[in-house]
């Protein structure tokens, strides 16, 4: 028998464990792995041996088999079992961090379980592993601005001010601003600064890339007690905040489907209509993400509210009219040259 067979029958085992409160028996587990009972018997034996907290006692004239109660029975270290290996597969997760302390820091913490587990258990966790794919979005590269995550992570804890040189993406110059960090977020693979920002005398959010330059001042601040920065968030589409806008949304009834399967804003509603298509409403602090995500739905999303925002994907629409309106006539060869060029291939 083939050993990935063995680890993958294994893993099974345990998870079917993990599943059942009361326990199960060896013929209920070798109907769930679908092999022999003498073959579940040796496999418990393994799973004992490797580290995992498996036990057995009698109910009735059956025999059960359990996790041990974690309270009692420690792991070496003191996680349950799920909450190990939810914790072992997050490492796949942690990759968008790689480049920053987050990413270290979390590297260490796996190093520590892998040392502190029997070598078995880590085997098995380890293939129980490849059963998980994460497929992470485009992220930037963190490395080259680790050093300023630090700075503002140092800046967050201590309450200090921030001397910033930023250029906005479609600003013309640099402008020099100090701002009192109040959060550092993390959103679709970018870094970004939530603080108060002097310059503007507002709450703005700065993308960590866009910062020219960045020193930690000796001036101190103190956060508004009426600030909610979950409350703050919630609001935006994404993590830039405008002035608030009540927008609603036809799409149409060939992504319906996609549109009520997730929840794309905390205020939103999305209702089904006839023909098959749903409107979508919100209640959004400002709408220039809220615009780039309806041109991803291209022809089949329509803005009816505000006007503004209307009239904004009109223009965009335009412009892409002036784009892709009149194709590029084809590049033709003459029947002579192209006679050459079969000549030259035939050769």
């Amino acid at each position: 028998m083939a050993r990935g067979d063995q680890l993958s029958r294994q893993w099974k085992i345990i998870q079917a464990l993990i599943a059942s409160r009361r326990g199960r028996s060896v013929p209920e587990l070798a109907e769930i792995v679908d092999c022999h009972v003498r073959t579940v018997y040796r496999d418990l034996e393994a799973l004992q041996m490797a580290g995992f907290p498996v036990m057995t006692e009698r109910e009735g004239h059956c025999m059960i088999w359990s996790l041990l109660d974690p309270a009692r029975h420690p792991l070496p270290i003191p996680l349950s079992l799920p909450e190990l290996t939810a914790l072992y597969f997050g490492r796949s997760l942690a990759g968008v961090l790689k480049g920053t302390v987050f990413y270290d820091a979390l590297e260490s913490l796996f190093a520590k379980i892998k040392s502190l587990l029997p070598a078995e258990m880590l085997e098995l966790l380890d293939r129980a592993q490849e059963s998980l794919a994460v497929a992470v979005a485009p992220a930037k590269a963190h490395a080259p601005y680790r050093a300023r995550i630090e700075v503002v992570n140092e800046a967050i804890l201590q309450r200090r001010r921030l001397e910033v040189v930023y250029r906005a993406m479609h600003g013309k110059a640099d402008t020099r601003r100090r701002v009192a960090p109040y959060r550092l977020l993390f959103f679709e693979g970018s870094f970004y600064i939530l603080g108060h920002c002097g310059l503007r005398q507002d709450i703005r959010v700065f993308a960590l890339d866009r910062i020219r330059h960045l020193d930690l001042t000796d001036e101190t601040f103190a956060a508004p007690e009426s600030l909610n920065i979950d409350e703050f968030l919630k609001s935006s589409f994404g993590v830039f905040h405008g002035p608030p806008a009540s927008v609603k949304i036809r799409f149409g009834k060939d992504i319906a489907g996609y549109i009520t399967e997730k929840t794309w804003h905390p205020s939103q509603k999305v209702n089904a209509r006839a023909d098959g298509s749903v409107i979508f409403e919100a209640e959004v602090a400002g709408t220039e993400e809220i615009k780039h995500w309806v041109l991803k739905w291209g022809a089949k999303a329509e803005v009816l509210a505000p006007l503004s925002l209307r009239q904004e994907i009109r223009r965009e629409a335009e412009e892409m009219m002036k784009t892709y309106g009149r194709a590029k006539p084809e590049r033709r060869i003459a029947p002579r040259k192209r006679r050459e060029l079969r000549r030259a291939v035939e050769k």
